[in-house]
């Protein structure tokens, strides 16, 4: 049951996002349709019943919008015909370029004329007026039978096929990316499936999926507009301005011109450049350099580089390619310029700074520092932030300008091997020789501490209530630097109270004075407590 409420939550986000694509789609068309009314079309459409038809252009007495509005007006009594209607051709009497007309039955439809053939694919007017019966044979049969009664069940049944349709394709991507792609990233670009889905391969899968379903939904919702007489128009209209807005060439770049499905797929192109150069740096890493047994902090510097050098050589020559003139951009980079200057100075300071941390290496992929109150490993060193995982592993996203103005203690720089310090504090009927031994003892119970250099107790005076010791002792794991602490502090507890050494709780001395009460005061301050108590409700005052 909770599986099954699931798939039908997952569903309804799915119809969800192909409705939200539908009506992204129709404002479009409004859009573009508003556009289209500002300035006169040089074609018109003709509709028979809102079943689209054709195209024509105007002629030498009517406009384009007249002739089509006239043709659909000669058609319109048609419909009401219970037989199929004759459409034939026949010459016009006395026309002097003998331009075929088309007649239905015995009603006059169209002249075919040289610039109705001009705007489509046939060469004479015969030929095209051939091409216009057929098409008027099939519009008059399928709007006849749009009138029959039962077409509005045959329209439902096959509106709820194509919404099955779209539903099982979407459960059957939503199967292929579980079952067999996101484990096929994971095993080119992450080494956990959880991590297959942040690389830029996993990402790109998903914007993929998120295209083809938005696709699949507006496809079954155009399909389902197309069965319904109502809205049949409707979306011709949006479909035509939509493709009319995307390949319309007005954008001028250089001496081309680009349309908006140009730089859509030009910006699609330069995405999968990103992507394709975030997986082959990732299995630079994890199938090349980690096999050659290169440090992490290497890797990481390779890696970056790699990554970069990819994306700048991809983009010059993916911009070559389309025809953009790369010296046409020099205004853009120059306000570019200006914006980075002002609006991004956070921005380019944090890039500035990933860029010194993989060249100068001061903290490296794998090496554990104290920034500030934060203990844990750095983890990944980005082109903006560096991440730093915790001991209680919770990821801290850290900006890199912070990591260079800001004091860092990096227990791995250089050398891992470090020294950690333990106070000890003991009674002072203790002897402290007996003490050292006793710390040192500690020390050769644990196997992460090293021999060499040998560890060492310091008796650094007389405290309030005790005698203060240090024990200072070497580890090769900075890391586990809490877990050595508590190990020798155990073993420390259990060696003091086994040799009955006490360790002292703080003393404090109090001392009480004697006195006679109640309390005597002398005369001048009787006087000024006089003055300043107020009288009580039986007229009586406080001393008296």
């Amino acid at each position: 049951m909770g599986i099954s409420l699931c798939r039908c939550q997952r569903w309804l986000q799915y119809l969800g996002l192909g409705l939200a694509l539908s009506l992204w789609s129709v404002g479009l068309g409004w859009a573009g349709f508003a556009l289209a009314q500002e300035a006169p079309p040089e074609t018109a459409s003709v509709f028979l019943d809102s079943i689209f038809l054709f195209e024509v252009p105007g002629s030498a007495e009517l406009t384009a919008s007249e002739r089509a509005a006239a043709i659909g007006t000669n058609l319109a009594p048609l419909l009401e015909l219970d037989t199929q209607p004759n459409v034939r051709i026949q010459s016009r009497t006395g026309d002097k370029a003998g331009n075929p007309v088309i007649f239905v039955d015995d009603r006059y439809i169209m002249t075919v004329t040289q610039a109705d053939a001009d705007l489509n694919p046939a060469k004479t007017p015969v030929e095209q007026a051939q091409i216009w019966v057929e098409i008027l044979n099939q519009g008059l049969a399928q709007a006849q039978a749009e009138r029959r009664g039962d077409f509005w069940i045959t329209a439902l049944a096959r509106s709820a096929v194509a919404v099955a349709v779209a539903l099982a394709i979407q459960a059957g991507l939503g199967w292929l990316g579980r079952r067999w792609l996101l484990p096929l990233v994971a095993r080119w670009g992450g080494r956990t499936e959880e991590d297959g889905r942040r690389t830029g391969l996993g990402l790109l899968l998903r914007l993929m999926f998120l295209v083809v379903q938005g696709a699949v939904w507006f496809s079954a919702l155009t399909y389902i507009a197309n069965l319904f007489p109502l809205t049949r128009r409707f979306s011709y209209v949006v479909g035509r301005s939509l493709t009319e807005g995307l390949l319309a060439r007005s954008l001028v770049l250089g001496s081309r011109a680009y349309s908006l499905l140009d730089l859509l797929l030009l910006l699609a192109v330069l995405m999968a450049l990103v992507i394709a150069a975030n997986t082959v740096t990732n299995l630079l890493r994890s199938r090349i350099l980690n096999v050659a047994g290169i440090s992490l902090s290497a890797q990481e510097a390779i890696a970056v580089l790699s990554k970069y050098t990819l994306m700048l050589l991809g983009a010059v020559v993916v911009l070559q390619i389309w025809g953009i003139d790369l010296s046409s951009l020099a205004l853009i980079a120059s306000g570019l310029g200006i914006g980075i200057g002002f609006g991004l100075q956070g921005l380019v300071r944090d890039f500035v700074s990933g860029l010194v941390l993989v060249f100068e290496r001061p903290v490296q992929v794998g090496d554990f520092v104290d920034f500030g109150a934060v203990k844990g490993t750095v983890n990944r060193i980005g082109s903006r932030s560096t991440e730093i995982r915790t001991l209680d592993h919770v990821a801290i996203i850290v900006p890199n300008s912070r990591l260079l103005d800001q004091e860092i203690i990096n227990w791995s720089h250089g050398n891992p091997v470090s020294r950690i310090r333990l106070p000890v504090g003991v009674a002072y009927a203790s002897d402290p020789t007996q003490v050292k031994q006793v710390l040192l003892e500690a020390c050769r119970q644990s196997d992460e501490i090293l021999i060499t250099p040998l560890p060492q107790v310091f008796f650094l005076g007389f405290g309030d209530n005790a005698l203060r010791f240090e024990l200072l002792v070497w580890i090769a794991q900075p890391h586990r630097q809490l877990v050595i602490k508590s190990d020798l502090y155990f073993a420390i507890e259990a060696l003091l109270r086994q040799h009955h050494i006490e360790v002292p709780f703080p003393q404090r001395d109090l001392h009480l004075r004697t006195g006679s009460l109640p309390l005597e005061f002398g005369p001048d301050a009787q006087q000024w407590l006089q003055r300043m108590a107020p009288d009580s409700e039986d007229g009586r005052q406080v001393g008296r």
